[in-house]
């Protein structure tokens, strides 16, 4: 029967392999120390790093040479960036406005403050705004403090004590005609809105901009290519990859054309102005060789 030098039967294939081809001195170092005491000991890791790390370098680069001959053609290519950006008119606004009151006790502020929403409510339905386009966005009851500078016997600051309650009811609503939009604002605060915190306008569908945007920047992408490959002396192949950056919405950039309000009996005066609209894409071209 042959020697099994110690290895049990169970051991995979390539353990047995390797621990017959490998001496006991790297896999009983304890056994061998107490027979050779001036031995020096050479771990299992040494072992490793000396004899199998190389092939294993050897293997990756291998197996990644035909990623990096794909990443780089043989015949060259150029990789170029196109912006395009157009503009749009608006034709529907974002407001957000609402009520905020006071009162001695929370529940008299909150009978004030419904009493005035419910007023805004009935204008903006007159105004033919639907309910999908009104948002309650926030909604707020708070005590009112009032803080004194007196003192107690013992020399600390007398806590605050509650004066009163304060409650705030803000709507968002999405106003789709334009042209009233400053009457529906000089409508609200005359029923009673004391607070509209903005309004921003928008394009309800972005889709036809955005498809010119990406037009443009592929014209842009396409031009500044052929420049380049006319001042190389070379040619433009075929496209190799086409990809599209993240979009950026860039507002207005006069801060003006945000609704400015007049308290007086005339409509609000309003300006939608223009907003813009950008992509930005990254085409990679093969190099065609004269």
């Amino acid at each position: 029967m042959p020697k099994s030098n110690g290895t049990p039967a169970c051991y995979p294939k390539a353990m047995r392999f390797v621990k017959a081809k490998v001496p006991d001195l790297y896999w009983r170092p304890k056994n061998v120390a107490n027979k050779f005491q001036n031995t020096s000991i050479i771990t299992f890791k040494d072992f490793f790093m000396r004899h199998f790390a190389p092939i294993a370098i050897v293997a990756v680069l291998f197996l990644a040479t035909p990623a990096l001959a794909q990443n780089f053609p043989g015949t060259g290519a150029i990789s170029m960036t196109g912006t395009g950006e157009v503009s749009g008119k608006p034709d529907m606004a974002i407001i957000s406005s609402g009520v905020v009151t006071q009162g001695k006790t929370a529940r008299d502020a909150l009978s004030a403050n419904t009493q005035a929403m419910n007023r805004i409510f009935e204008v903006l339905q007159s105004a033919d705004i639907e309910m999908r386009d009104i948002q309650t966005s926030n909604f707020s009851v708070s005590p009112q403090y009032i803080y004194s500078d007196q003192r107690d016997d013992n020399g600390y600051q007398l806590p605050p004590r509650i004066s009163g309650y304060q409650v705030a009811n803000t709507l968002t609503v999405q106003v789709r005609d334009l042209d009233n939009l400053g009457t529906l604002l000089d409508s609200v605060v005359s029923v009673g809105s004391n607070q509209i915190n903005s309004i921003s306008f928008a394009v309800s569908d972005t889709a036809p901009l955005l498809d010119d945007a990406r037009r443009a920047a592929m014209a842009d992408a396409i031009a500044k290519a052929r420049l380049y490959t006319e001042a190389a002396g070379v040619n433009l192949g075929k496209i190799l990859s086409i990809s599209e950056a993240e979009a950026f919405f860039a507002p207005p950039p006069n801060m003006e054309l945000m609704a400015r309000m007049e308290m007086s009996s005339s409509p609000v005066p309003v300006a939608a102005g223009e907003l813009s609209f950008s992509r930005q894409i990254t085409v990679v071209w093969e190099l065609a060789q004269d």
